[in-house]
């Protein structure tokens, strides 16, 4: 019995010592501090109350200005979160938005109509947290009449 205990003790031991050493790695933040000259809003109509929407609820993991929250700073959270973030910007990335061809462009802005409608996007890891990200019917309608228009200025 003694034998269990001391090992439990020393992986333990060795567990927080692991967690505390993986503290001092850091990764690349997603924070740019320049305006993008391929920023969507740069090219097409983005109205201010779609902007409002995008901004609290799609730019953290798809643009190049995430605001990252008090929790981000803790080890393996930041690996996670730069991750996902990356992943985010990989998919879609407003921040670059023009530097896409028009086909992408297109099959972007239907995805950003599908996923809302499914209720897919925000991401509910997301929603769980920043309670103010979730999407209203109001916000959906108003996603939709903005790509339906925005489809319109790039055809």
């Amino acid at each position: 019995m003694n034998k269990s205990i001391f090992n439990l003790k020393n992986i333990l031991t060795v567990l927080l010592l692991l967690f505390i050493g993986i503290q001092f790695i850091d990764v690349k933040k997603n924070i740019s501090q320049n305006q993008s000259a391929n920023a969507i809003g740069n090219h097409y109509n983005v109205p201010p109350k779609v902007q409002s929407i995008l901004k609290t609820s799609c730019y953290d993991c798809h643009s190049n200005k995430t605001i990252y929250p008090s929790y981000s700073k803790i080890q393996p959270v930041k690996w996670w979160l730069a991750d996902h973030v990356n992943a985010g910007k990989r998919h879609l990335n407003f921040d670059q938005f023009n530097s896409y061809s028009r086909e992408k462009k297109l099959e972007k802005l239907d995805e950003i109509v599908e996923t809302v409608k499914e209720g897919e996007m925000p991401l509910a890891s997301y929603t769980v947290i920043h309670q103010d990200a979730k999407l209203s019917a109001s916000d959906r309608a108003e996603i939709e009449k903005w790509v339906y228009e925005t489809k319109k200025e790039i055809k």
